[in-house]
């Protein structure tokens, strides 16, 4: 019987100017043997992939796409280099795979059929996030991204600062960065003034900024956050309601 591959997870950076701060040296040696790569977006992946040693050959690699528009049929198909022995590396666009990420599904498959998953360390920004904030962290919750309808994302928000209080538990969310300023907006109308915000942005980047505050006080700076990734975080563990 034939020996199958291994799938690794292989954390990208989550700023590209500094993909040698987050990126372990024993992932490099990983990244370097292996020649399939299972991706969002080729550009990114061949990008990030010279930054981390500018000797890869791209030419060599074979990247197969994972994204919203992968149909089944295809998923069922991401796997089929692992049958023949050889290892596939799962790339997000940034941060850790199958983290808010569709590598989910590969990951998912490859339980399915018996095939070693192994998880490579690197950066997560929404573990980053709630390193930094000061709330919470021993029970917390990821909503990934809420909705985009103003109306049913207030609504949504105030599930969650609901939820925080009645079981005192961190929410963590994330938002598309065309849209960070519209979800601060939300939050600064939707929120008690006693709840605390954390806006972390930009993480490992150059300019980046995390602050925690509450509501009260957020509105008094304002700030505009622009098009950057950015993670929310609120907590209302104390929370009084008026």
């Amino acid at each position: 019987m034939s020996k199958t591959g291994t799938i690794y997870l292989l954390p990208s950076d989550l700023d590209t100017s500094t993909p040698h701060l987050t990126i372990p040296e024993y992932n490099k040696g990983i990244i370097l043997s292996t020649k399939t790569f299972i991706i969002e977006n080729e550009r990114t992946a061949r990008r990030f992939l010279k930054k981390v040693d500018k000797s890869i050959e791209i030419s060599d690699l074979n990247f197969i796409s994972l994204n919203k528009h992968t149909t089944k049929e295809e998923i069922d198909n991401l796997l089929t280099d692992i049958f023949l022995g050889k290892d596939i590396g799962v790339l997000s666009e940034a941060g850790c795979p199958a983290i808010a990420d569709p590598g989910a599904k590969v990951v998912q498959l490859a339980h399915q059929s018996g095939i070693k998953v192994v998880p490579l360390v690197g950066p997560s920004s929404i573990i980053l996030a709630l390193m930094a904030s000061g709330f919470n962290g021993q029970q917390f919750n990821f909503s990934g991204y809420l909705p985009k309808e103003p109306g049913e994302r207030l609504k949504k928000l105030k599930v969650l600062e609901k939820l925080s209080g009645q079981i005192n538990a961190t929410q963590i969310f994330i938002e598309t960065p065309f849209r960070n300023d519209h979800m601060l907006n939300d939050i600064l109308k939707g929120c008690y003034p006693s709840t605390m915000l954390c806006i972390a942005k930009n993480i490992t980047g150059p300019d980046e900024s995390i602050i925690s505050n509450t509501i009260s006080n957020w509105k008094k700076i304002r700030p505009k956050i622009g098009k950057v990734p950015c993670v929310f975080l609120i907590y209302a563990g104390s929370l009084k309601k008026n």
